[in-house]
C-alpha cells in the first residue's frame, strides 16, 4: 500500500459521497457533452516524506479537476466550492485502512477555458499529511 493510493482513495470515496458530480481518477476517454458532464477528476499528486524512528508519515499535495460545458465561470465556481466544502479542513471525515488523516487543507484553485474551447475547468490544490497507524 502506498500513501498516494490511501490518499486518492480516501478523496475518492468523500468526493463520490459528498458531490451531485460524477467523479473519475482520470478523464473519461469519450463524454458526451449533453449527458457526460460537468464532472470532476482526481489528479496528480507529489508526496514527500516524513518518516521518524517511530512512524511513517507523508505531506501529499494533491490536485482536484472540475469540467464543466456550461456557458460561463458560475458551474465550476460552485463545484470548486462544493469540493472545498467537502475537504478542506476534513481530515476527520477522510479515512482509508491502515493510515490516519492528520490534516487535510486548501492550497490554491484557478479556472480557465480549456483548449477545445468549450469546456471551462476548474484546478485546485489540496495539503493532505497522512501517516501510517
Amino acid at each position: 500500500m502506498s500513501f498516494e493510493l490511501a490518499v486518492q482513495s480516501a478523496i475518492y470515496t468523500r468526493l463520490n459521497s459528498q458531490l451531485g458530480y460524477n467523479v473519475y481518477d482520470s478523464v473519461p476517454q469519450q463524454v458526451d457533452s449533453s449527458q457526460g458532464f460537468p464532472f470532476v477528476t482526481i489528479g496528480e499528486d507529489t508526496l514527500n516524506e516524513w518518516d521518524t524512528d517511530e512512524q511513517n508519515g507523508a505531506d501529499v499535495t494533491i490536485t482536484i479537476h472540475t469540467w464543466s460545458r456550461y456557458y460561463g465561470r458560475k458551474e465550476t465556481k460552485e463545484m470548486q466550492g462544493a469540493i472545498y466544502t467537502a475537504l478542506h479542513r476534513q481530515q476527520t471525515n477522510l479515512s482509508y485502512s491502515g493510515y490516519l488523516f492528520v490534516d487535510c487543507f486548501f492550497l490554491s484553485s484557478e479556472s480557465f477555458l480549456d483548449t477545445d474551447g468549450q469546456t471551462r475547468h476548474g484546478v485546485q490544490t489540496f495539503r493532505v499529511i497522512i501517516r501510517e497507524l
